[in-house]
């Protein structure tokens, strides 16, 4: 479990400094924007990369807590059996569709691989911020599974 941990600490770590670059960015253009009068051309493109990898990294951190959006208000009113049921599904199917999406969308990335095609404004190779959509959702589908096992292991309250 030491190694979860740690993996979901520097997740965390890794997209609050995205995060910060962004927002730093930001600010650094607006400063050369509206004082220099010298926009940064590739700033937009750039935290737009970012934001799609804080977004795709942290949704990991968010099945794991199991904080994901539910439409949850008729579970509450089933009794501990059900609701545990249905709670397992759930967590089935989030890891069915991460496995699913990772599937689909992995020739995309080994396409833009292959072409070594690059970003308009930022000559960014365009493999990097789309291999973040396939990372993040395996690291999610991966700790969805560690907290549905740990759920298992773990005595629960009747």
């Amino acid at each position: 479990m030491i190694f979860i941990t740690a993996l979901v600490l520097g997740i965390q770590g890794l997209t609050a400094v995205l995060m910060l670059i962004a927002v730093a960015l930001n600010a650094a253009n607006i400063v050369v924007r509206y004082v220099f009068f010298r926009p940064i051309a590739s700033a937009e493109e750039i935290m737009l990369f970012l934001l799609v990898g804080t977004v795709f990294l942290g949704n990991a951190i968010v099945g794991f807590e199991g904080k994901q959006l539910r439409m949850d208000v008729i579970l509450h009113a089933l009794p501990p059996g059900p609701r545990r049921a249905f709670d397992i599904a759930a967590d089935l199917t989030m890891i069915a569709v991460c496995v699913v999406l990772i599937v689909l969308g992995w020739p995309a990335v080994q396409m833009l691989a292959e072409f070594d095609q690059r970003s308009q404004a930022a000559e960014i190779p365009m493999v990097i911020p789309q291999a973040l959509v396939p990372v993040g959702l395996g690291l999610n589908a991966f700790l969805v599974a560690v907290r549905l096992v740990a759920s298992f292991r773990t005595p629960r309250p009747c």
